[in-house]
């Protein structure tokens, strides 16, 4: 399938400083890619280039296969963009709000009654209509400026720390409503610095430390390529102290130690390695019952790339 936003190369300097380094990675339909770096770490301004809001200033971003640059008025028109601050008169009402937008979209007549109606169903809206948004929690704020995103039936969404501030419930509505968006064929770039919020619902992953790209591309296939160590859990027949002790005096194992009554460990090296480490186990007489590999997280992932003590 080809992919509906390429961004190629991108820098962006602002004086002497490089927010955003050589940044490049693409979205396909029916995806959502987890945007993940720290504060500052030039989520925000990358994608504003990708919103055609600002320009790299070496680079690439292109839309539908169009460059966004030399032609900004048909990205616009694939795009949508949900910012990290909502905007609005606190006197104007839901309706008033999706109104302005739908009318400012260029929808009329019964196209836009249409269309309103659905974006307000799909986001959950209806009962809000006539509360003025000054008095709508964070979380029905978030689904306002996702409803007002959705009007012009953008193909990619650029969504920027869309669950931040938002309580636990609202984190996993927004969620859901994410996945809704994948599954009608629509590519998601959400950023966060939350890597816990993104690993639920995150086909791909495009991580970026201080401006630069570090990795990027399917979670499953970025962990593989880290060729580091592996966390393994395992069970035996004997005492779990003493499989402790005894993993620890193993080449290549680190950070051996007892957790909710099996032993878990880091071991370097590739699956030759672990089959000789288990024999080694059942020639000791441990008698291991369950070996297993534990599938690197989010957050694993973010701090072995990055080599950072936290996310």
């Amino acid at each position: 399938m080809n992919p509906v936003l390429e961004v190629i190369g991108v820098t962006r300097r602002f004086g002497r400083l490089e927010a955003v380094k050589d940044v490049s990675f693409t979205l396909h339909p029916g995806t959502v890619t987890g945007f993940i770096g720290p504060n500052g770490a030039g989520k925000t301004t990358t994608l504003r280039m990708c919103a055609t809001l600002d320009l790299p200033d070496e680079g690439e971003v292109r839309v539908a296969g169009r460059s966004a640059i030399d032609d900004p008025r048909a990205a616009r028109r694939v795009i949508g963009f949900m910012p990290d601050a909502f905007g609005a008169y606190s006197n104007t009402t839901v309706s008033e709000y999706i109104d302005f937008y739908a009318r400012a979209y260029g929808l009329r007549g019964a196209e836009r009654r249409e269309t309103i109606a659905s974006v307000v169903d799909f986001t959950g809206l209806g009962p809000l209509l006539d509360k003025e948004t000054g008095a709508l929690s964070k979380g029905m704020k978030q689904r306002l400026c996702l409803a007002k995103t959705l009007l012009p039936d953008p193909r990619v969404l650029l969504l920027d720390e869309p669950t931040a501030g938002l309580d636990p419930r609202a984190r996993v509505e927004f969620r859901d409503l994410v996945r809704g968006l994948a599954q009608l064929g629509k590519a998601l770039l959400v950023s966060s610095h939350i890597l816990s919020e993104l690993a639920e619902f995150c086909d791909s992953v495009a991580i970026v430390e201080r401006g630069r790209m570090v990795a990027a591309g399917r979670i499953d296939d970025v962990g593989g390529k880290l060729r580091m160590s592996q966390k393994v859990r395992v069970r035996t027949l004997v005492e779990c102290r003493r499989t402790v002790l005894f993993l620890a005096e193993q080449h290549g194992v680190r950070d051996a130690q007892e957790l909710e009554g099996a032993a878990v460990f880091e071991i370097d090296g590739d699956e030759r390695h672990l089959a000789e480490l288990l024999a080694a186990m059942v020639s000791a007489g441990l008698g291991p019952v369950d070996f297993a590999r534990e599938s690197v997280g989010l957050e694993d992932l973010f701090m072995r790339l990055t080599g950072r003590e936290g996310a």
